[in-house]
This record gives C-alpha cells, structure tokens and sequence, in this order.
C-alpha cells in the first residue's frame, strides 16, 4: 500500500507530507520548546516553516531534474521521516535556512553537467554556499565541493578557479553595506569563527550519540550499495552521486563541528541521505519486501521521536 502511493509522483503525496510537516512543526514546537512565542516570533517561525515545505519541493525537483533516482515520490518520504527522527532541527532556524542555501547551491552545481554558462552557475552555486555561510560559518567548507565540481567537468580554464573568489567577495560586500546600515558590521568578525572545539556535553549524553552513530552508519552502508549499483550507470550518473556522495561527507563534518544542545545542523545531510535511501529502496524488486522496508521505515522515526518524548 505505501509503494503504491509513493511509488508514484502524485499531487496527493505532496499534500499527506506536507501536511504532515506542518502540523508536527507546531507541536515540536510546543512540546520540546520552552521558549514564549511573541507576534514577531510566530512570524519568523512562520518563515523558516515556509522555508523547510518549500525545501520538500526542491529536494524532489533536484532528485527527479537530475535524474538521481527513478520517478517516484520516496526521496520526499524520506525527507520527512528524517526530519521525525531528528525533530531538533526545526528549533533550529539557522539549519534550516542554511540547509536550504545549500541545497540552491547544489542544484547550480549539478546543472553544470550540461557544460552551458559554467562561470555563472559556479558563480551562483558560490553566492549560495557564502550565503548560507552567514547561518553556519562552517558551512564554506562546501566550497570544496565548488572546486570539486570544477575538476570534474572544466579544469582547464583557469577563469572557473577564480570565479568562486568573486562570488564570496561579493555577497561579503553586499552583506557588509547592509549590516552598515543596521550598526552591526562587527557580525562578520564575531561570526566566522571557525571554532573546531568538539562539543563533549551533547555526544555524552548516549540519546544523542547513539542516534546520530546510527544515523552516520546507516546512510553510509546504503550510500556504499548505491555506488555498487552504478556498475552500468553512464558516466554523467556517476559523476553526479560522487557529488553527492562529497556534498554528504562535507555535510557529516559540518554536523559534528557545529552540534550542541542548541545547534542541530545533521539537516544538511539529509538530501544526500533520501537519495541513498531511494536508491537502495528501488532495488529491492519483491513488492512484499518493498512494502516492509518502507513501514520498517516509516515506524522507526516514529518510534525514536516518541521514545525521546518519554525520556525527556
């Protein structure tokens, strides 16, 4: 019954986990949150809720645009119970809006692939990177998978190495003009830090840890069957599930410099997550075996958001 419904890229799914998404933001925010939401709260929460069901709709747009999957609706599905499993992430605005840049960035990444108008997609892919830098400072480390891209598809026009200087310069520049206005240029110092201190107090707490080592270990296995299958997969396939394959290694660093109590950045890696997933999911060709990965799937976020419930 799930495949059926998944299976299929219909409006109806949008509609269940969109729904879905909305009403478990509000009551995440109301249980877990003990913070008093003004007026001015509610509406930025309200933002950042925009954010997080528009980002279920590009996640779906780069899986189907680039053909990184087949044309079904599991790579949204398994955006959501991601999101089930680590509710954290939506008391913290700054993943999300990060998470999303990031994603903008991405896209203009992969589209390179067709080898029109390099320079500007690299161009704009580094604006979103240094963009959704102003949330995480570490976030600059997906410059790498800027210069990887590069390497892949023009290395030998000395003009696409240095477009990435130009777009960071640029949005500092803009960036700094704005916080002129408002009083607030020493952000940029204060925020970019890069402070590589582990943060002992949450992966102590064995709730945290063990669930984020699943997690890791987890992706990572089916990530590594993923790339056993693209054996026969063309050479504009491959390039494109490295990519995602360095856009989730860079997105597991990120997390484990960045993660405290407060700051739950594992979001970031959550498209390259739903791809390995999807991709593991559409080789298993017995519909009953499908059907029970998907519920196993499906019940185990469940599960873990309503045991951290009851031990908190």
């Amino acid at each position: 019954m799930i495949s059926s419904i998944f299976g299929k890229t219909k409006p109806i799914n949008y509609i269940i986990l969109l729904s879905f998404l909305f009403v478990f933001y509000w009551l995440v925010h109301l249980l877990l949150s003990e913070k008093a939401y003004d007026p001015e709260s509610i509406l930025f929460q309200t933002l950042v809720l925009s954010v997080l069901l528009f980002s279920v709709f590009w996640v779906n747009f780069i899986i189907k645009r680039n053909k990184i999957t087949g044309t079904n609706s599991f790579a949204i599905l398994f955006y959501t119970l991601l999101i089930i499993v680590f509710p954290e992430v939506m008391m913290d605005s700054n993943a999300v809006l990060c998470s999303f840049f990031l994603l903008l960035s991405f896209r203009r990444l992969l589209s390179i692939k067709s080898l029109k108008n390099i320079k500007y997609k690299i161009f704009d892919a580094t604006l979103w990177i240094t963009i959704a830098s102003l949330f995480y400072d570490w976030a600059l480390l997906y410059l790498i998978l800027v210069f990887i891209t590069i390497y892949f598809y023009e290395p030998k026009n000395i003009r696409n190495w240095l477009v990435p200087l130009v777009g960071m310069f640029t949005v500092f520049m803009i960036a700094s003009s704005i916080l002129i206005l408002f009083d607030h240029l020493n952000f940029l110092r204060k925020h970019y830090i890069f402070d590589i201190e582990f943060n002992t107090d949450y992966y102590m707490y064995w709730g945290n840890s063990a669930k984020l080592i699943a997690y890791v270990l987890l992706i990572s296995l089916v990530g590594f069957v993923a790339f056993l299958r693209l054996g026969k997969a063309g050479m504009g396939k491959i390039i494109t599930m490295r990519l995602v394959a360095i856009f989730y290694l860079i997105g597991i660093v990120l997390t484990g410099l960045k993660t405290t109590s407060n700051v739950f950045p594992v979001i970031v890696t959550f498209f390259p997550a739903v791809a390995f997933l999807t991709n593991y999911v559409e080789v298993i060709k017995k519909p009953n075996l499908k059907e029970i990965a998907l519920l196993t799937a499906i019940l185990i976020p469940l599960v873990v958001f309503f045991s951290s419930l009851i031990i908190k």
